[in-house]
């Protein structure tokens, strides 16, 4: 699985994209979408600028209307040759021209659209100058689900992204952690997931000892040392598509809390995920793994939320969290990762990603869960 091939999308796949969006744009009630370079352009259009500069780069989607990318004069040849570009028309802008008033003239004056969030605030106040009567909403407010259904070509990426990441569990288990840097093992981890596929490695967090206790801790010269619970969470692109794994693993044997504390993380994770199905609610997912956890009196201890999407970013919605109504659909992809963190002494976290399916989940990692003792 690790390293199979899927068929690059076509500038078809990119056409749907982009008339999805356009017809869930009018749906939420706005005029249209303006995405700036960064992930949603990516994966509506397959264009990533390999600078991203303070020239305008912009597509226009709104139902009805063909797809426009605004680009700079010079960026023009490469936008030419993104895969999405066939489904869109390109209209460039020179220097010393105004690029907003070159979009303007695409937009409805009084419109109300949804925009990427990484958009410029230069950009979007050039717009709202040139169009006094329009307003705008960040595309995780207005359409925050536009990306979390995932189709069967972009479930198989995701599956090998995962399964690279389970490959590099397996190899990391059989490096000597005892005695070395955190910073040693997270290189380890670094070039492990690039050697099983990735072309971009987003995190590699190894967190021994104390430090466990942070769920983002920062990797850092820490000797890791016999007697450690240490907590692995990595992950990156692989042909364009995240993974995010994390496990705990210790060095030598064991404390009875210790296993108790992993054996608790273990039975909330698996109720999280046994919490999926097609028309749960997002929350629920939260509610089954936190509950877990708080019966067994460590509830102030679990100190995030259960999980989040993950597609193009390794990062997005949906997210596991209390307060998220959210239906679940067939085709969502997010992390389920409950975790125990307890101050100045150690930490566990467990991390599978799950798919929603007809009749409940899939996980797209198969790594033991059970505690794995590392020399």
């Amino acid at each position: 699985m690790t390293g199979s091939t899927v068929a690059p999308f076509t500038a078809d796949d990119y056409r749907a994209r982009m008339e999805r969006a356009a017809r869930a744009a009018a749906d939420a009630g706005l005029a249209g979408l303006l995405v700036a370079p960064g992930p949603d352009l990516v994966w509506l259009t397959g264009y990533a600028p390999t600078a991203i500069t303070e020239r305008l780069t912009l597509l226009v989607l709104a139902a009805g209307q063909d797809p426009v990318l605004v680009v700079p004069t010079l960026e023009a040849p490469d936008a030419a040759k993104a895969p999405g570009a066939p489904a869109l028309t390109l209209r460039d802008w020179t220097d010393g021209k105004d690029p907003y008033a070159a979009t303007a003239a695409l937009l409805d004056a009084t419109g109300h659209f949804g925009v990427s969030d990484n958009a410029w605030a230069m950009h979007l106040l050039g717009l709202q100058k040139a169009l006094p009567g329009s307003s705008y909403a960040s595309l995780t407010e207005a359409l925050p689900m536009l990306r979390a259904v995932k189709d069967a070509a972009e479930l198989e990426l995701l599956a090998a992204a995962g399964a690279a990441a389970d490959a590099t569990y397996e190899e990391i288990r059989k490096v000597p952690f005892a005695g070395r840097r955190e910073s040693d093992v997270a290189r380890d981890l670094d070039g492990l997931l690039r050697r099983f596929g990735h072309a971009q490695v987003d995190f590699t967090i190894v967190a021994s000892g104390p430090n466990g206790a942070n769920p983002h801790h920062e990797v850092g010269d820490r000797i890791i040392e016999r007697g450690d619970m240490v907590v692995l969470d990595f992950g990156g692109l692989k042909n364009g598509y995240g993974s995010d794994t994390s496990r705990t693993v210790h060095v030598g044997e064991p404390t009875e809390e210790e296993r108790r504390v992993h054996d608790i993380v273990r039975e909330a994770q698996e109720a999280g995920f046994r919490a999926v199905r097609p028309g749960a609610a997002c929350q629920e997912v939260d509610r089954a793994a936190r509950a877990v956890i708080a019966d067994a009196g460590y509830g102030e201890y679990f100190i995030h939320r259960t999980g989040h999407g993950i597609g193009v970013t390794t990062h997005e919605p949906p997210y596991m969290i209390e307060g998220e109504e959210q239906p679940l659909v067939p085709g969502m992809c997010f992390s389920v990762e409950p975790g125990i963190y307890l101050p100045g002494r150690f930490g566990v976290r467990i991390e599978d990603i799950v798919t929603v399916t007809e009749d409940g989940g899939r996980r797209l990692n198969d790594t033991t869960r059970e505690l794995v003792i590392v020399d």
